[in-house]
């Protein structure tokens, strides 16, 4: 897997990751399943604690105890061999997280999902069921599991759907989910950054500039900077701009200005 989709994969889950933030839902990124190292790519578990509301984006309205993803970036294809091995993370992981092999968790505590940025066209063929839902989202019958299919660039442009359309490969709904997604954690909007510049090397044309990109994000980000940080740089002239003499002075003790005023008579 070359770098540009490893990037992908963990910005799709650190964005997924903001998106359950504070709620009783944990998401675990590139899990290891057994001694050979092999990764299921995120995977979502329900927790105690946290609020249970959460409005979700469309297609993640069946979330149980354990949630298993699988996600494909635009440079690769959601194909039978990748639900094959969906499915295989799902046996480890089942048996990874029960009591014992004796006493499995009940297959009802367990989705899986797979996400896709393109329509997967060799996968979903006359041959194969599965059952569309509404647009990008398909239920696909595999043996005896179905697995919740997300395709990206097929859902709809809606405000509750801006996590998927930063994702879903077409720079104008990039930048509206840049617009509508509202972040847990402000820290994590970095991710946007990084997105942007994938978007680049795929050769995308962007609504706006790298520029305008990172104007807006420092504009939203400078409020979170310890003041001495905000003023760092700048010259003496550049602090006080704005300020009228009076508000300046408002702000010196007494004791502090008749000094400097006497100090200005002697010489």
């Amino acid at each position: 897997m070359n770098n540009n989709i490893i990037s992908w994969h963990r910005l799709f889950g650190l964005t997924l990751m903001d998106l359950f933030k504070g709620s009783n839902f944990e998401v675990e990124l590139e899990k290891e399943l057994s001694i050979k190292k092999q990764y299921l790519d995120i995977v979502i578990i329900r927790k105690v604690e946290g609020a249970p509301s959460l409005e979700l984006p469309i297609g993640l309205e069946n979330l149980v105890e354990h949630n298993l993803l699988t996600y494909k970036s635009s440079q690769e294809a959601l194909d039978e061999w990748a639900i094959e091995e969906l499915i295989g993370h799902y046996v480890n992981y089942r048996k990874l997280v029960s009591p014992s092999l004796n006493s499995l968790l009940s297959p009802q505590q367990f989705q899986l999902y797979a996400v896709s940025t393109r329509y997967p066209q060799k996968l979903l063929t006359k041959e194969q069921s599965f059952t569309k839902l509404s647009e990008g989202v398909f239920d696909l019958k595999w043996g005896h599991r179905y697995v919740r299919l997300l395709v990206l660039n097929q859902i709809p442009l809606e405000q509750h759907n801006a996590l998927w359309l930063l994702f879903d490969g077409k720079a104008q709904d990039f930048y509206y989910g840049t617009q509508h997604y509202k972040w847990r954690d402000l820290h994590q909007k970095a991710v946007l950054n990084k997105l942007y510049e994938l978007y680049h090397l795929e050769g995308a044309i962007m609504p706006y500039t790298m520029e305008d990109f990172m104007q807006e994000y420092l504009e939203e980000k400078v409020h979170l900077l310890p003041p001495e940080k905000r003023l760092e740089g700048l010259s003496l002239e550049e602090r006080l701009k704005g300020l009228a003499p009076k508000e300046i002075l408002q702000k010196l003790p007494l004791e502090e200005l008749m000094a400097y005023l006497s100090d200005l008579k002697k010489h």
